[in-house]
C-alpha cells in the first residue's frame, strides 16, 4: 500500500495514539485521527502532532483530526489506540467510518477489547495486537516517547500492509500466532507495572529500584501466569517476572498509561487488567490476592481524587 495512498485512522487522540500519529506522520504516511477530546481535535488541526524528546527537541508533523466518523468514512485501516472503558464507544464509531473490507487493530490495554469490536465490526474486520511501547501525554497533541517496546501482532490475512507501514516507522513488529498468548502475555505486563507505578507514583523503572516494590510486581506478574497456566494459555516467555522487568527497564522513564490517568483524575483500565485478572482466576479457583488488592486500591485513589477535587471546587465558590 503507497503511502499516498489513502490515510491510516487512527482511533484515539492520548499518548500512544499521539506516538503512532506522530512516528507514521514522520514518513510521509497520510494520518487521520478520530477522537472525543475537543482540546486535542483543535491542536491536531492547528498545529499537527508534536514529538518530544527527553532532550527538548520538539519536531512536529502535519495531519487532520475529527470528532466525526463521517469525515472517516471508507477507512482501509484503523488503529484503535483508546482506554478499553472507551472501546464500544470507538466500536460504534468504527461502524460508521470503517470500509466493508476495512480492517481494525487493536493494541489496547487488557481484555475484553476485541469481544467488543468484533460484535461490532465482525470478526474478519478485526486483528488484535498489543505494544509495550512507552508514551507520555505532555498536553493536547504533545507526546513524549518514554522507551521502546515491541508491537505484538496476531495473524491476520489483511495486516501486512500495517506490518510494513510500523516497521518502517521504526516500531519493532513481531508476529504471534497465538491470540490468547498475546492477550494474556501482554496483561502479564500491564498487571505487573501499571497498577503499582499508579499507586506510588513512580516510573516504570523505579519498580527495580525499590525491593518492596519489585517484590509485589513479581508476585502481580506470577498470578497472572498462574491463571493463564490454567486456562492452558502458553505466554510468550518462560519467566514472567523476568519478562516485566525487562519491560520496566526498556520503558524507565516512561510513566504507565494508569499513572497518567490517575494523574488527571480520570477512568483507569484497572477493572480490564486487574479486575479481569481476578474474574478468570475466580472461574477457575487460582487464587489472585494481590491483583484484587491492586484493583480496590486503583479505585480507592481514583475515588480519593475525585472527592478532593470536588471538595476544592466547591471550597472555590462564591
Amino acid at each position: 500500500m503507497p503511502r499516498s495512498a489513502e490515510p491510516i485512522l487512527i482511533v484515539g487522540t492520548g499518548a500512544l495514539a499521539s506516538l503512532f500519529a506522530a512516528r507514521l506522520s514522520a514518513i510521509g504516511q497520510d494520518v487521520l485521527i478520530l477522537g472525543t477530546w475537543q482540546a486535542a481535535i483543535d491542536a491536531f488541526n492547528t498545529d499537527g502532532v508534536h514529538l518530544i524528546s527527553e532532550d527538548g527537541d520538539d519536531e512536529h508533523y502535519s495531519l487532520r483530526a475529527t470528532s466525526d466518523p463521517a469525515d472517516c468514512a471508507g477507512a482501509r485501516f484503523a488503529l484503535v489506540l483508546v482506554k478499553s472503558w472507551q472501546t464500544e464507544r470507538a466500536a460504534e464509531q468504527l461502524t460508521a467510518c470503517l470500509a466493508d473490507d476495512g480492517l481494525a487493530l487493536s493494541l489496547q490495554n487488557g481484555i475484553g477489547n476485541r469481544e467488543i469490536l468484533t460484535e461490532a465490526l465482525g470478526a474478519q474486520r478485526v486483528a488484535l495486537g498489543s505494544t509495550t511501547t512507552g508514551a507520555a501525554l505532555l498536553g493536547p497533541a504533545k507526546v513524549r516517547p518514554g522507551g521502546e517496546g515491541i508491537v505484538s501482532l496476531g495473524n491476520h490475512p489483511q495486516l501486512a500492509p500495517l506490518v510494513d507501514l510500523l516497521s518502517e516507522a521504526d516500531f519493532s513488529v513481531e508476529m504471534q500466532e497465538d491470540i490468547e498468548s498475546l492477550i494474556w502475555s501482554k496483561l502479564v505486563i500491564n498487571a505487573a507495572i501499571n497498577p503499582l507505578t499508579a499507586l506510588l507514583n513512580i516510573p516504570n523503572g523505579e519498580l527495580l529500584t525499590r525491593p518492596s516494590a519489585r517484590k509485589l510486581s513479581a508476585e502481580l506478574a506470577r498470578e497472572v501466569a498462574a491463571v493463564a497456566a490454567a486456562k492452558g494459555i502458553q505466554l510468550a516467555f518462560a519467566d514472567p517476572v523476568q519478562a516485566a522487568e525487562d519491560v520496566a527497564r526498556r520503558t524507565a522513564a516512561n510513566r504507565s498509561s494508569m499513572l497518567q490517568d490517575v494523574d488527571r483524575g480520570a477512568p483507569t483500565e484497572i477493572e480490564a487488567i486487574c479486575g479481569a485478572v481476578v474474574r478468570a482466576g475466580e472461574k477457575l479457583g487460582i487464587p489472585t490476592p494481590l491483583n484484587e488488592t491492586m484493583r480496590l486500591l486503583i479505585k480507592a485513589r481514583v475515588n480519593l481524587i475525585s472527592e478532593t477535587e470536588r471538595k476544592s471546587h466547591v471550597a472555590a465558590l462564591p
